[in-house]
């Protein structure tokens, strides 16, 4: 009798473990979906503005090169101060949920193989996304040294208001610096490497995007979420 009491102590505690334990997947599963959710109304947030950038950077380039630049002054000086916004443009994962999982040891709570390598693809591209920005970030900074010669920063200093946001076109009649040919070469040239790198970070995050919504839908599938 005492054997088979100790035998049925240790299968309820094993099951109430099993229990616990499925209660914590849940949990962690729920909170995950919940951030999954969040992350991809932020990234096609961010592709759309992206989208923006993109025709932002092109119209700065043509005007600048237009042989009727001088007409477009307060367009080309309203397009140059967007050029090198950055966090508008930047995706920060909600991954509150993807930390405890990996710092807790938590993963091991997940029983279903398909959902961990999910979960886990979905990890690797956020991180290869979040070290493309200080490529970016490189790239924006190369570009606002060339700005220096170019641009009269008195002319942006007035088309920011006190929240750091663009007012609109300049007041006035702005001018551009003297600057020679070298100079505005170079300032072409790291123009051109700010729209490649938007670009290539848009086609990521639009694959980032369509990963997210797999995740969803197999969350969704395997834990009956809604």
């Amino acid at each position: 009798m005492l054997f088979l009491a100790v035998t049925l102590g240790f299968f309820v505690e094993n099951q109430r473990e099993h229990y616990v334990e499925h209660q914590r997947e849940n949990q962690f599963i729920q909170s995950l979906f919940n951030d999954l959710k969040k992350d991809t109304a932020n990234l096609t947030r961010i592709i759309n503005a992206r989208n923006k950038k993109e025709y932002d950077l092109d119209s700065l380039s043509f005007l600048m090169n237009s042989d009727s630049s001088k007409q477009f002054i307060k367009q080309i000086y309203f397009y140059a101060v967007t050029a090198s916004r950055t966090l508008y443009y930047r995706f920060v994962p909600n991954d509150g949920t993807m930390q405890q999982l990996k710092n807790s040891g938590a993963f091991r709570l997940i029983r279903k193989r398909n959902v961990v390598d999910s979960i886990t693809t979905y990890d690797i591209n956020v991180r290869n996304i979040l070290s493309q920005w200080s490529v970016e970030e490189n790239l924006i900074d190369h570009y606002r040294d060339a700005s220096t010669k170019i641009f009269d920063g008195r002319v942006f200093d007035k088309m920011i208001d006190e929240n750091a946001g663009i007012i609109g076109l300049p007041e006035g009649t702005p001018h551009m610096q003297p600057y020679s040919e070298r100079e505005f070469y170079e300032w072409n040239y790291r123009l051109y490497g700010m729209k490649v790198i938007n670009k290539g970070n848009r086609r990521d995050l639009k694959l980032l995007l369509k990963q997210a919504e797999i995740l969803l839908v197999v969350l969704k599938k395997e834990y009956h979420l809604e």
